[in-house]
C-alpha cells in the first residue's frame, strides 16, 4: 500500500515538474491535487509540503533558472529510480508524463504490447472517475505478472487527470506460492508417517501373533526414522537459512570431500555403489573456500545421497574438483535415472520431487537439494544440474575461492 502511495507522491512531483516547463498549465490545479493526496494519505504530508514549496518557489519571478533546472533534474532522477512505471494524463486524456520504466511498453512488441493496451484502458477508465486494478500475465520466458493500477485524480468533484502505476509483482507472487506450497507440503509430509505410526500402533495393540507383531514393529521403526529425517532436514534448512557469516573461516575442500564421502559410505555400500573422487587433492595445498565447514559438508553430503538414491545398484558416482583463481567447482556425476527437462528448474525447491513414489521408497524427504541451494547462496555460489532421462545427472556446486589462499 505504502509503495503505491510513494509512487503517487512522486508522480505528483513529476506532474509539477512538467508544469514548470509548460507555463500554460495551471499550477494551482496541481497544488489542489497535492493537498488532496495529503489529506487521504497522511504519511506523505511532508511530500505535500514539498510540492507546496516547489509551486511557491517556481511562481516567484526572481527564481533562478539554473536552480529550477537543477530541481527538475532531481525530480526526473527520483522518478527514474523507482521500480514501478508511471503514466499521467490530464482531464482530456492527453498524456503529459511517462517515466522510463513505462516508456518501454509504448514501443514494445509481442507480450509487452499487452501491457501498453492495459495502460491505455486503465487511463481511460480512471479519467472517467473509476479505479481499476488489473493483472497482466506475460508467459515469457521468463514468466512475468504485472499489476496495472489506474486511479482518477479528482479534487472537489473536479477531474484533474488520471494516473496509472505499473508494478512487476512476479517475485511477490512466486514467494507467496512457494510459502503456500511449503505449508501444504510440510503438512502432508508429516501427516503421512504420523498417520502410518498411529495405524500400526493400533494394529499392534490387538495382534497376538509374535511374527506379525515383529513385522509391525519394524514398519513402525522405519516410519519413525523417516519422520525423524524430515524433522532433522527441516531444522537443518532453518538453521542454514538464518546462519550468518560470523563463523566462516578458510576451509580445505579436501576435508569437506572426506567428511561427505565418509558420511554416505554406509548408504552406498548397501547398494553396492562406488563413490570415487577422480581428482587428486592435497589436503594441505589443495583449493580452499571461505565458509562454514559444517554447511559445506551438509551440501555435498546431500548431493551424494541424492545421487545414491536415484542410481542403480552396482553403479558408480564420480566426484571431480576444479579450481581457478576465483572459483572452486565440485562436480557430482551419477549414472542413474536422470531428471526430465521440465523438472530441472524446480528440483531445488523444498519438497519438490520428480517421482514422489520412488522418493518415498528411498526414504527421501524432498529437502536435500533445497539445503544444497541455500548453502551455495549463503557462500555466494551456485548449484546447477545437467541431466538426461535414463543417462544420469551431473550436479555442479560452484563456490568462491578463499581470497587469502
Amino acid at each position: 500500500m505504502w509503495a503505491l502511495v510513494a509512487v503517487l507522491a512522486l508522480a505528483v512531483l513529476g506532474l509539477v515538474a512538467y508544469l514548470i516547463v509548460d507555463r500554460r498549465r495551471n499550477l494551482a490545479a496541481v497544488k489542489r491535487l497535492a493537498a488532496h493526496l495529503g489529506r487521504d494519505h497522511t504519511p506523505i504530508a511532508s511530500v505535500v509540503d514539498g510540492a507546496d514549496s516547489l509551486i511557491s518557489f517556481t511562481s516567484r519571478s526572481q527564481a533562478d533558472s539554473d536552480e529550477q533546472e537543477s530541481l527538475l533534474s532531481q525530480l526526473a532522477a527520483a522518478l527514474s529510480a523507482i521500480d514501478q512505471g508511471t503514466v499521467i494524463c490530464d482531464r482530456d486524456g492527453i498524456e503529459i508524463y511517462r517515466d522510463d520504466t513505462a516508456a518501454q511498453f509504448a514501443s514494445a512488441r509481442h507480450g509487452d504490447a499487452l501491457v501498453e493496451s492495459s495502460i491505455a484502458a486503465a487511463l481511460e477508465r480512471a479519467r472517467r472517475g473509476n479505479s481499476i486494478d488489473e493483472e497482466v500475465e506475460l508467459f515469457g520466458p521468463p514468466r512475468r505478472v504485472l499489476m496495472v493500477r489506474g486511479r482518477p485524480l479528482v479534487e472537489s468533484a473536479e477531474l484533474i487527470g488520471a494516473i496509472v502505476i505499473v508494478e512487476d509483482v512476479s517475485e511477490a507472487i512466486r514467494v507467496t506460492e512457494m510459502r503456500r506450497d511449503f505449508i501444504a507440503n510440510v503438512s502432508h509430509e508429516l501427516k503421512t508417517p504420523v498417520g502410518a505410526l498411529s495405524l500400526l500402533a493400533e494394529t499392534a495393540s490387538d495382534e497376538p501373533d509374535p511374527e506379525v507383531l515383529r513385522s509391525l514393529n519394524e514398519r513402525m521403526h522405519r516410519e519413525s526414522f523417516r519422520l525423524g529425517n524430515i524433522i532433522d532436514d527441516l531444522l537443518d534448512l532453518s538453521r542454514i537459512e538464518r546462519d550468518s557469516s560470523d563463523k566462516y573461516r578458510s576451509v580445505a575442500v579436501a576435508d569437506v570431500l572426506a567428511e561427505s564421502i565418509s558420511a554416505v559410505s554406509t548408504l552406498a555400500a548397501e547398494r553396492d555403489i562406488a563413490v570415487v573422487c577422480s581428482t587428486p587433492i592435497d589436503p594441505d595445498d589443495g583449493p580452499r573456500v571461505f565458509g562454514d565447514q559444517s554447511q559445506l559438508t551438509s551440501a555435498l553430503q546431500n548431493l551424494l545421497e541424492n545421487s545414491i538414491k536415484y542410481s542403480d545398484d552396482g553403479s558408480s558416482i564420480d566426484i571431480r574438483v576444479g579450481s581457478s583463481d576465483q572459483e572452486v567447482t565440485i562436480v557430482v556425476e551419477d549414472h542413474g535415472l536422470g531428471i526430465p527437462q521440465a523438472d530441472q528448474q524446480r528440483i531445488f525447491e523444498r519438497f519438490y520431487r520428480v517421482d514422489r513414489g520412488r522418493s518415498r521408497a528411498s526414504g527421501g524427504t524432498g529437502l536435500g537439494l533445497s539445503i544444497v541451494r541455500n548453502v551455495a547462496q549463503n557462500h555466494g555460489g551456485s548449484v546447477d544440474v545437467m541431466s538426461r532421462e535414463g543417462e544420469g545427472s551431473t550436479f555442479t556446486l560452484s563456490l568462491p575461492r578463499d581470497a587469502s589462499q
